[in-house]
């Protein structure tokens, strides 16, 4: 192919992934043989406002002198700037070559990430959790208060893991504490469950309450 032919070849490229990516990804192709007006397709342009005859970066330049399309086939995922303004820009290039290996063109993708910096910040404030409550966790369960209350007995006894017959009075103490802590005993029968668990009476439940 010659070198127009694969220049050529690329500019479907540039809509299909400007279409595939939507309006915040800028999609350029340069054809490097004429660097003052190297844009020859360009989609997406309201993120940069660069047109088709338009001139390349200096960072493309940097990167033609450095021949740095000798050792890699792409640069991907570096930093933008739009001079004068604050749009964080994400952006990538692809080394075209001629048939002799030698680079005629790039295609270049300009991501705005201004909207998903915005979102990110929605979302952090969102998920934030102020330091005093860390430890505190709400479990949102969808079951009855029956259901509810055997869970809330398990998860606690499951840091006793010997048959209640073996726990001592001090470790069925320590238990009827964390419970009482969990607001368990403000439940309808948790007394009446909690006593059958531990394999003791109601009253020594309520005694330990005191």
């Amino acid at each position: 192919m010659t070198q127009d032919e694969i220049i050529k070849s690329w500019i479907p490229m540039v809509e299909f992934i400007a279409r595939t990516y939507g309006e915040n990804c800028e999609v350029i192709l340069h054809d490097l043989r004429d660097l003052d007006k190297s844009i020859v397709a360009i989609k997406n342009n309201h993120i940069t406002g660069r047109q088709i005859g338009g001139t390349i970066t200096d960072f493309a330049l940097k990167l033609i002198h450095e021949k740095s399309w000798e050792e890699r086939d792409f640069i991907i995922n570096y930093k933008g700037r739009i001079p004068g303004k604050s749009e964080n820009i994400r952006a990538s290039t692809f080394f075209i070559k001629d048939e002799e290996g030698e680079i005629i063109a790039m295609l270049c993708m300009n991501v705005d990430l201004t909207s998903l910096s915005l979102a990110h910040k929605i979302i952090g404030n969102l998920m934030f959790i102020e330091e005093d409550n860390k430890n505190d966790e709400e479990v949102l369960r969808n079951t009855s208060i029956t259901d509810m209350l055997h869970e809330l007995i398990t998860d606690v006894l499951k840091n006793y893991p010997r048959a209640p017959s073996l726990l001592i009075m001090d470790e069925k103490k320590e238990i009827v504490k964390k419970l009482n802590e969990k607001g368990v005993f403000l439940l309808k029968g948790a007394v009446a469950e909690v006593a059958m668990r531990l394999e003791t009476s109601e009253q020594t439940i309520y005694r330990y309450l005191k």
